[in-house]
C-alpha cells in the first residue's frame, strides 16, 4: 500500500533502482526495444501512408463518377467530421498519461476496463487485418487489369446498386488510418506529444490531397470513365507507369503499415493475458523486441481474409469495425470528462463532452446506415467478447472508468435522497449486522442478506485496540479479507470496520456513523450470546472449502488464513454479557430495530440458497408475536413491535428461496379472551396489510398472569414486575408452548425439532418478540439467562424488537 513517501512518479519513470524501465510497447523478456521514433516518421509518415492506401489511384474516380462531386465532397466531410472527432479524443487520453505499446486498445482497455477494452481490441486488431487484405486486394486488382483481365461490367464488381451509404464506406475505408500513429506508441521516443502533433498534421495533409483529387477528377474526367475505369489514372497520366509504380507503393505501404499496427496490437492483448493460451504464443518477441510471432499470427490471418476475393466485399464489414473501434475511442474520452476524475487532466484542452458524445453519435450512426448486419453483428460480437472476458476475470489494477462514474452517480443521488422526505410505505430494512469471526457466523451473513429486500446491509466489525498505543491503523489492512468474504459468500453488503476498546463502543461508533445520508442501517443484527461452541462453517460451505484461484492477478489467498479459527470452547470472549445487552439497549435508545439470531446454523442449506428453494421437506415459518398474546381488548393489541415482526416475516417470505415455506402466526388466548374474538382481527388486519399467512390460536398455559394490568405499556415476562421465578417459569411456559408447535402442521402429527413427523412440515424459523432490555443494567445477566430460557432447542429463531412504523395500509 503506497504511503506519503511513496516514489510514485518516480516509479513511471525509471526502476527501482533508478534505471530506466525497458520499453512498454514491443518490448519483454526477449529483450527490449529502445523508444527511438520521431513524430514525423513514428505518427505522421504510417498514419498519411495508411489513409491514403489503395484508395487514392483505385477509388477516386470510383467516389466522383457515382456520387458526383458535391455528394463527393460530402461523403468527405462526413468521414473526416467523424475523424476528426475521434482524433480529438486520442490527442486528450495520450496526453493524460503515459501511453504504453498497443495503441488505441492500450487507450481503451485503461479506460474502460479489461473487458471491454479486450473485445474492442481483438475487433479493432480484426479491422487491421482486414484492411491489410484490402490493400492487398487492391494491388490484385490493378495487377489483373494492367496484364489484360476483363474489365467491369457491373458497379463495383458486385452488381450492386450503389447509393450514399456503400459509396461512402468505401471512401472512409480509405481514411481509416489514423491511428497508425497509435499502433505505434511502443516505439515513439515521446508518444503523449508525437501521438496528437502527428495525427493532426497527418489528418489535414490527406483531407486537402483528397479535395484536391476530388476537383481535378471531376472537372477533368468523363462521368462514365470515372465510373467504369477504376484505372482511369493511367489513361490521363503523362506517363502511365508512373500510376502503377504509386499503386504498389501505396498497397504495399498500407497493408504493411495495417500489418504491424494490427501485431502490436495482438502482441499487447496476448501481453495482457485477457484471451489466455490462444494468445499465449503471440507474447514472443525476438532479441531486438520485435514481436515476430504476433506477426506471423496476423498475416495468418490476412491470408483467410484474401479468401474473400472482392475489395468491395470487405469494404463495409471493415469500416464498421474501424468505427466501432473510433466509437469506443470516443466513448472512453466521454467517460473520463463525465467522470470528473482530479487525474484526468490532459495537456491538450482542444475537446469537451460535447465532441466525445457527438463523435459516438456519428459512428454509430454510419455504422447502420452503410450495413446495418455487420453494424448489429459487430455490436453483438463486442458483447460475446465481453462477456467471455468478464467471466474469465480480468486485471484489476488498471482502473476501471465505470467505478469514478458510479462514484459519480451514487454521490449525486445520495444527496437527493433526503431522509425528511421518507414515507412508511416505501420503508425497507437497512441492517448492520455485527460480526466477530465470520468463521462462525456463515448461516447468519446469508440470512440477513435475505432480509435486506433490497435495503443496506453492512457488515460490521469492531477490533479492540486503541489507535494511540499503536504505530498504524490495524483495521485498514482488514478490508482486503472482508470483501473477499463477500464475494465468496455471494452477499449483497458493504463492509465497515472499527477500533475500538470495546466491542460496545465501537458497535456504537458502526450505529452512528454506517451508511451514507438517507442510507443508514435502521436495525441492528447480533448472533445471540450462548454457551454454545462455535462451529467453523469454513470447512463444510462448499464456497469456502474449494481452494481460491491464487495465480490470477488481483487474485486474493485463501479465506482460511485471513480469519483466526473460532473461538475455543471455554475461552475469554470480547465481549462479556454485560455489555452484549447493553448494546442491545444502545441500539434501541438510539431508535434502531433489533434482531438476534439464535442457532442459525441449523437453517436448512437449501432456505439460505440463492435458488428457487425448491425442496421435497415442507417448512413452516412460525411468528409468535409474544407482546400480543395478552390482548388488552380492541385494535390496541397491534403495535409497532408487532407489525414490524410481521414484516420481517413477510419479507423472508419474499425471498425466492423461502416461497415454498408457509408463514404461520400464532395467537395466544389469554384468560379472558374468548376464542375466535382476537383471530378475527388479527385476519382483516393481514387482509389489509396484504399478509397470507394462516393464522393459529392456542391457548397459553399456566403462568399466563391473570392479574396483569391492562394499562401496562410492556407486559412481558421481563418488564412487568414479576419476580426471577414466576418470570423463569412464564418464560418457561411460553418455550413448552413454542416447542409444542413446532412440527404440528395442519396434517402432522405433534413433535418438536428433532422428533417431529418426518412426512410433514417442520419449522425452519421462528420469529418471537424481543422484550426491552431492563432500565437497571445489574439485571442485564438475567435477562439474558430468560431469553436463553425462552429460546432453547427452539432451532433457528430470530427474537426481533422493532421501534419504526414499517407497514402501510394506503396506496
Amino acid at each position: 500500500m503506497a504511503s506519503e513517501s511513496s516514489p510514485l512518479l518516480a516509479y513511471r519513470l525509471l526502476g527501482e533502482e533508478g534505471v530506466a524501465l525497458p520499453a512498454n510497447g514491443a518490448g519483454g523478456p526477449g529483450g527490449a526495444s529502445a523508444r527511438k521514433l520521431s513524430t514525423f516518421l513514428g505518427v505522421v509518415v504510417p498514419t498519411v501512408l495508411s489513409m491514403f492506401s489503395i484508395v487514392v489511384f483505385l477509388r477516386i474516380g470510383f467516389v466522383v463518377g457515382h456520387a458526383g462531386l458535391l455528394q463527393a465532397l460530402a461523403m468527405l466531410l462526413v468521414a473526416y467530421f467523424i475523424l476528426a472527432l475521434t482524433v480529438l479524443s486520442v490527442c486528450a487520453i495520450a496526453t493524460n498519461g503515459a501511453v504504453q505499446g498497443g495503441g488505441a486498445y492500450f487507450m481503451i482497455s485503461r479506460t474502460l476496463g479489461p473487458e471491454v477494452g479486450g473485445s474492442i481490441g481483438l475487433m479493432f486488431y480484426l479491422a487491421n487485418v482486414c484492411g491489410c487484405a484490402v490493400s492487398l486486394l487492391g494491388l490484385v486488382e490493378s495487377v489483373l487489369d494492367v496484364f489484360g483481365a476483363a474489365g467491369y461490367a457491373e458497379d463495383y464488381t458486385t452488381g450492386a446498386v450503389m447509393n450514399f451509404a456503400s459509396v461512402f464506406a468505401v471512401l472512409f475505408n480509405g481514411c481509416t488510418g489514423i491511428m497508425a500513429g497509435a499502433n505505434m506508441s511502443g516505439e515513439l521516443k515521446d508518444p503523449s506529444r508525437a501521438i496528437p502533433l502527428g495525427t493532426i498534421v497527418a489528418v489535414a495533409y490527406t483531407f486537402f490531397v483528397y479535395v484536391l483529387l476530388f476537383f481535378l477528377s471531376s472537372f477533368t474526367c468523363d462521368r462514365t470513365l470515372l465510373q467504369e475505369d477504376y484505372g482511369f489514372f493511367r489513361a490521363i497520366s503523362l506517363w502511365p507507369p508512373l500510376v502503377l509504380i504509386g499503386i504498389y507503393a501505396t498497397a504495399l505501404s498500407a497493408s504493411m503499415s495495417s500489418l504491424i499496427g494490427a501485431s502490436r496490437i495482438l502482441h499487447a492483448l496476448a501481453r495482457d493475458d485477457l484471451f489466455g493460451v490462444i494468445l499465449a504464443p503471440a507474447k514472443v518477441v525476438s532479441r531486438g523486441g520485435n514481436p515476430w510471432a504476433a506477426v506471423l499470427y496476423s498475416w495468418g490471418l490476412v491470408q483467410l481474409v484474401l479468401l474473400a476475393g472482392k475489395l468491395n466485399t470487405l469494404a463495409a464489414v471493415v469500416t464498421v469495425f474501424y468505427l466501432v473501434a473510433y466509437a469506443a475511442v470516443d466513448l472512453s474520452c466521454l467517460s473520463l470528462e463525465w467522470a470528473s476524475a482530479p487525474n484526468f487532466r490532459p495537456t491538450f484542452s482542444l475537446f469537451s463532452w460535447h465532441t466525445c458524445l457527438l463523435g459516438v453519435a456519428s459512428c454509430l450512426l454510419m455504422m447502420f446506415l452503410i450495413s446495418p448486419g455487420a453494424a448489429g453483428g459487430s455490436l453483438l460480437l463486442m458483447g460475446l467478447l465481453a462477456a467471455l472476458l468478464t467471466a474469465r476475470g480480468g486485471p484489476s489494477s488498471w482502473g476501471y472508468v465505470s467505478q469514478a462514474l458510479l462514484f459519480h452517480q451514487v454521490r449525486k443521488y445520495l444527496l437527493r435522497l433526503d431522509v425528511r422526505k421518507d414515507h412508511v410505505k416505501f420503508w425497507r430494512p437497512q441492517l448492520l449486522l455485527l460480526v466477530g469471526n465470520p468463521r462462525g457466523a456463515l448461516p447468519l451473513l446469508r440470512l440477513a442478506n435475505q432480509l435486506k429486500k433490497g435495503g443496506l446491509y453492512v457488515l460490521g466489525h469492531v477490533t479492540l485496540g486503541d489507535l494511540d498505543s499503536l504505530p498504524s491503523d490495524p483495521v485498514q489492512p482488514q478490508y482486503g479479507a472482508w470483501l473477499s468474504l463477500v464475494d465468496r459468500a455471494q452477499v449483497k453488503a458493504f463492509v465497515d470496520l472499527t477500533l475500538s476498546p470495546s466491542v460496545r463502543q465501537g458497535a456504537q461508533h458502526l450505529l452512528r456513523i454506517s451508511g451514507l445520508g438517507g442510507m443508514k442501517p435502521n436495525t441492528l443484527v447480533l448472533g445471540f450470546y450462548d454457551d454454545a461452541p462455535p462451529q467453523d462453517h469454513f470447512l463444510t460451505d462448499p464456497a469456502f472449502s474449494e481452494p481460491a484461484d491464487s495465480t490470477r492477478e488481483g487474485s486474493s489467498p485463501a479465506l482460511s488464513t485471513l480469519f483466526p479459527p473460532p473461538r475455543a470452547p471455554g475461552s475469554p470472549r470480547a465481549l462479556n454479557p454485560q455489555d452484549y445487552v447493553a448494546t442491545v439497549a444502545d441500539a434501541l435508545k438510539m431508535n434502531k430495530n433489533v434482531v438476534l439470531a439464535r442457532a442459525s446454523g441449523a437453517l436448512p442449506p437449501e432456505r439460505l440458497s440463492r435458488g428457487s428453494g425448491g425442496t421435497s421437506q415442507l417448512h413452516h415459518v412460525d411468528v409468535w408475536p409474544l407482546n400480543l398474546l395478552r390482548p388488552r381488548g380492541g385494535p390496541g393489541y397491534v403495535d409497532v413491535c408487532g407489525l414490524f415482526l410481521l414484516q420481517m416475516a413477510t419479507i423472508l417470505g419474499m425471498v425466492p428461496a423461502w416461497h415454498s415455506a408457509r408463514l404461520r402466526i400464532f395467537l395466544c388466548l389469554g384468560p379472558r379472551e374468548a376464542p375466535g374474538a382476537a383471530e378475527g382481527r388479527l385476519r382483516a388486519l393481514l387482509s389489509q396489510l396484504r399478509i397470507r399467512a394462516e393464522v393459529q390460536e392456542v391457548v397459553w398455559g399456566e403462568g399466563a398472569g391473570a392479574g396483569e394490568p391492562e394499562a401496562e405499556e410492556e407486559g412481558d415476562f421481563v418488564n412487568s414486575g414479576r419476580g426471577d421465578a414466576e418470570a423463569e417459569a412464564l418464560a418457561r411456559s411460553a418455550n413448552a408452548l413454542v416447542r409444542a408447535q413446532q412440527g404440528r402442521g395442519t396434517g402432522g402429527g405433534p413433535g418438536g425439532p428433532e422428533g417431529g413427523d418426518a412426512e410433514g412440515p417442520i419449522t425452519a424459523l421462528t420469529f418471537l418478540y424481543l422484550p426491552r432490555p431492563p432500565a437497571d443494567p445489574a439485571r442485564y445477566p438475567r435477562y439474558l439467562a430468560l431469553l436463553e430460557t425462552l429460546t432453547r432447542d427452539l432451532g433457528p429463531t430470530l427474537l426481533v424488537h422493532g421501534v419504526t412504523p414499517v407497514t402501510c395500509t394506503d396506496l
